[in-house]
């Protein structure tokens, strides 16, 4: 075992969120993330649809299928496969590509998404150089897809790293929505320089 998978496993075992997920049955840590944002900001209704991209393992899921009900409606899209969620309808797909959309749009079923959420992330190579420009595509990728299936006065949530690319993706935002804020939740780790934008009442 190298240097860097200990020190992972040892910030794993350290880690409160992972045993707090582990005992509450979340698939992963993240879900703490989305709840917190929840509570702060009033992201989610019963009956909301909502779309959850780069959704495995499923934490944010789980927790939107919880809070919209069974009247709701949850479709989770990944590049990897993903176990069953109830209440959740999961597109392994590339939603960027044509085929992909395609696939998204058929399990929306016409319905209008009222919130777009995104925690892609890009592989971590550890050269910041090279990590920045991935990060910002995934959410720029998030972004563009909101006019194509959003309802007016929907909502979107994106993880951001602070860096190049960071401001003129919020002046987009801002010039769509009508409110944007920054937030960095608890379950965050304090190194990280993962932030999600908050943005609210899509204008079309």
């Amino acid at each position: 075992m190298g240097s860097g998978q200990r020190r992972w496993l040892e910030r794993q075992r350290r880690d409160p969120f992972v045993s707090r997920a582990r005992t509450d049955g979340w698939r992963s840590r993240a879900a703490f993330k989305l709840e917190e944002m929840d509570r702060r900001f009033g992201l989610l209704r019963r009956g909301m649809c909502v779309v959850d991209l780069g959704a495995a393992p499923g934490g944010w899921s789980q927790y939107v299928a919880r809070q919209v009900g069974p009247e709701g409606a949850v479709v989770a899209v990944d590049l990897l496969p993903m176990e069953p969620i109830p209440g959740v309808q999961c597109v392994h797909a590339d939603f960027s590509d044509e085929a992909g959309l395609h696939a998204l749009l058929k399990a929306l079923s016409g319905r209008s998404v009222d919130l777009v959420l995104s925690d892609m992330a890009p592989n971590i190579s550890g050269i910041r150089a090279v990590d920045q420009p991935r990060a910002m595509a995934l959410a720029e990728l998030a972004l563009d897809l909101v006019p194509e299936v959003a309802a007016p006065g929907a909502g979107f949530v994106v993880k951001l790293f602070e860096g190049e690319g960071v401001d003129a993706l919020v002046d987009r935002c801002r010039s769509r929505f009508a409110r944007v804020r920054r937030y960095k939740p608890k379950a965050s780790r304090p190194e990280s320089r993962e932030w999600y934008l908050v943005a609210e009442r899509f204008t079309p």
